[in-house]
């Protein structure tokens, strides 16, 4: 028992004996090191870019000397490209002075030991110089700046084929940002960088969609859903049948890749399809009382589709995918959709032979002699198909030099209708040529009434 503490005594007595005599070494070896770094830089020290580590002033300043002539930054750029600027292109200079002696002096050589540990980089400001001019000329030359050399981003898009749409990968192109890379690239020369990697620092312009993209993928599925639509349009001897190969055509994305759908094609097309359905004012083949056929054209009787109404039809039937038949949206509707639109209730008028005739549902009803507008004073009653507007007892018409109380009047083409004249006492042959009406169809009032009394408005007048 004796023994083991004597020997822990011992063990005890000569590690403070080595304690002793390490102790004034270790402060010898500190204070030496302090006087080296009294005159060097600390370990791992840089400053601008230049590592000044355990070099003197003297050392630094020769470096940085060397440097503003050795000096190039170098550009990696997208697609391989790599470019240049070197410090004569630009008059690099370091202009230190009195700087990196100051920076030294602020240095404790006696903290050094902490170096070791967090090396640190000082950013002195004013040391690097260039000629602004000549970096602003070396930037406009390098490939980014070249306007011919530029490749503009692009978003996904997409391209429509027989299987539906597909997307088109985006275009990355290598457009730059001008005034952000040029603030870098000034920042890297100041910092005494060596590299700037374009792509790394994020200076692209980058498309905002790719083909990755959910909203990309989202407006592809609203392009297929649009383009399955299938609007079939019947009419006599056929259809118009709308579908895919042609809706795609109205189809575009605009920049947020919302869907739009371009009017003025649509209106194209609703003007193809008119042609299969407009007969408003078209020249018609008219089977007259006197077994003869002629050609009535001009007039405001038919059918007129309502072009803006058939387009919103048309994008709320694609929106919606639909497969439908239907007739194009009217502004205005006719008789019947036969080649004969007029139907079988109508007014027919023969200004020559200044006779008129009144069927309903395919029967004659009245038919007698009239007077139409005078031919003496260019006052003719225009040829035409009309559509009755409407009809009204005891009415005035009233004139440049006239004003003309009727029972019943008719009008079917502006002011001119048909009415009775109780003061005319001549009706039908050549009455019309040196005595006729101011445009009106001068009626015996019999006739009138019965016209009146079995006519609707928009039933057909026919003047030949």
């Amino acid at each position: 028992m004796q023994t083991t503490v004597h020997k822990k005594h011992k063990k005890y007595r000569k590690t403070i004996k080595v304690g002793i005599v390490t102790l004034p070494i270790l402060i010898v070896i500190y204070l030496g090191v302090s006087m080296y770094f009294s005159n060097h830089f600390y370990y791992g020290f840089a400053i601008n870019g230049i590592d000044a580590s355990c070099k003197t002033v003297e050392e630094v300043d020769t470096e940085m000397l060397t440097k503003s002539k050795t000096y190039t930054l170098d550009l990696k750029e997208r697609n391989g490209v790599k470019e240049q600027i070197n410090a004569n292109e630009i008059g690099l200079k370091y202009d230190v002075k009195d700087k990196i002696q100051a920076l030294k002096e602020s240095q404790n050589s006696f903290t050094w030991i902490f170096s070791f540990f967090s090396p640190k980089t000082s950013e002195m400001n004013g040391i690097v110089k260039y000629d602004d001019k000549l970096l602003k000329e070396c930037f406009d030359k390098l490939a980014v700046s070249d306007s011919k050399k530029i490749i503009e981003p692009k978003d996904a898009s997409f391209k429509y084929s027989d299987k539906g749409y597909v997307i088109v990968k985006e275009v990355k192109g290598n457009k730059v940002n001008d005034k952000q890379l040029y603030a870098n690239l000034v920042s890297a020369i100041v910092k005494g960088e060596t590299t700037v990697d374009l792509e790394a620092k994020n200076y692209y312009i980058n498309p905002k969609y790719t083909s990755t993209s959910q909203k990309v993928k989202n407006a592809k599925i609203l392009l297929n859903k649009y383009t399955t639509s299938k609007i079939t349009y019947t009419f006599a001897g056929g259809e118009e049948v709308l579908d895919g190969s042609t809706i795609h055509n109205f189809l575009g994305v605009d920049k947020n890749l919302e869907i739009t759908f371009d009017k003025d094609k649509m209106n194209n097309y609703v003007n193809k399809v008119d042609n299969n359905y407009n007969t408003y004012g078209k020249q018609r083949d008219f089977a007259t009382s006197l077994k003869t056929t002629v050609k009535v054209s001009g007039g405001d009787y038919g059918w007129l589709v309502n072009r803006s109404g058939e387009v919103n039809d048309l994008i709320l039937a694609i929106k919606g995918g639909q497969t439908i038949k239907k007739e194009p949206h009217y502004t205005q509707t006719a008789a019947s959709h036969d080649i004969n639109d007029i139907g079988s209730t109508y007014v027919e008028i023969n200004l020559k032979k200044q006779h008129l005739w009144f069927y309903k549902n395919g029967s004659l009803v009245v038919q007698g002699d009239v007077v139409t507008g005078g031919v003496s004073d260019h006052h003719e009653t225009p040829k035409g198909v009309y559509a009755l507007k409407y009809k009204e007892k005891n009415a005035t018409l009233k004139g440049e030099g006239y004003s003309q109380p009727v029972d019943v009047f008719m009008p079917f083409n502006g002011g001119i209708g048909i009415h009775d004249l109780a003061s005319r006492h001549s009706f039908g042959g050549s009455v019309y040529l040196t005595n006729g009406s101011h445009g009106c169809i001068n009626c015996p009032p019999i006739l009138a009434k019965t016209i009146y009394n079995n006519i609707d408005a928009n039933t057909p007048v026919i003047c030949y």
